[in-house]
């Protein structure tokens, strides 16, 4: 008798949504582990300003794709991918099933659409160059070298500005150009997580980040690995950065840090709607109803 194909389940939504609690819930009563799709808690030493799960939650369910490397370690698309892939591949030989949680976008849209992004290594001498040139500049050549891939990514994401000018220094060619597609041979369940007041809870969620230590946080970054750290220009971190060197006060970088969150919520309930088609759980009953839809499937 032929093997059913396995099913492996995606919960998505934006930033503060209620992801991690559902989905360790839900993870709990199917009995699998949870592959975090979220591109900063990739990182070791980054917990309170990516909202990381506690070592609480991962005595609870098994996590995967967490801690993989060292904040000044760059992880491409690809490696995450080639990473994820194996990681995945052994929950679904073990129980035909996987369970991806996150909501970094172009991560899961690599392992839901099978999306084979160039495979160029770090070029760390051009990395350095492209770091003294500045955001501005760069963001300006990748709009000319490579417009289609420059629409995707923010003015102020200077990571992905410089490994899409790394690609096209690299390669010779756009990053856009040399993508390709692998559909993956799985039955997809893909569950939204999008409340009415998530406004309100990146509120909440954003002034409980700052109360647990995320300027102490940052001031370990800043000892182990220096200021210029391109992840400190991320959401939270550079404005403890601010704070920390005298530029903001506390309240300024609160409303700052609630102020961009929301934006990025925001470019994240765009790319969910357009590049995926979730079925948007009712936030009531959001775990009930995540289950019966997935016993529909899986039996």
């Amino acid at each position: 008798m032929q093997k059913p194909k396995p099913v492996v389940i995606v919960l998505l939504g934006p930033t503060a949504s209620g992801k991690t609690d559902l989905a360790i819930e839900i993870a709990k009563r199917i009995n699998v582990g949870i592959h975090n799709i979220d591109s900063r808690q990739l990182y070791k030493g980054m917990n309170i300003g990516t909202a990381k799960p506690t070592f609480k939650q991962q005595e609870q369910v098994k996590h995967y794709l967490l801690d993989l490397k060292e904040p000044n370690e760059q992880i491409t698309l690809h490696e995450f991918k080639k990473e994820a892939e194996c990681s995945l591949e052994k929950t679904i030989k073990e129980k035909n099933l996987g369970f991806l949680v996150g909501g970094s976008g172009l991560y899961l849209k690599a392992l839901t659409s099978g999306l084979n992004p160039p495979e160029v290594p770090p070029q760390i001498k051009l990395r350095e160059e492209l770091k003294k040139i500045g955001q501005i500049e760069c963001y300006q050549i990748l709009q000319k070298c490579d417009p289609i891939t420059c629409k995707k990514i923010g003015k102020r994401d200077s990571i992905r500005t410089i490994r899409a000018l790394e690609v096209f220094y690299a390669t010779g060619k756009s990053m856009s150009s040399l993508q390709s597609f692998q559909t993956p041979q799985w039955k997809l369940i893909e569950l939204g997580l999008d409340p009415i007041n998530l406004n309100q809870r990146i509120v909440i969620r954003t002034k409980k980040l700052f109360e647990n230590g995320l300027i102490e946080e940052t001031q370990q970054l800043i000892r182990k690995y220096g200021k210029e750290l391109s992840l400190l220009q991320t959401i939270g971190y550079q404005e403890s950065l601010e704070v920390i060197q005298g530029n903001y006060s506390l309240s300024e970088a609160l409303e700052s840090t609630i102020q961009r969150t929301n934006q990025f919520a925001k470019k994240q309930r765009t790319w969910f709607r357009r590049q995926h088609n979730p079925k948007w759980l009712n936030e009531k009953n959001s775990l009930d109803e995540a289950l019966s839809l997935i016993q529909n499937v899986i039996g």
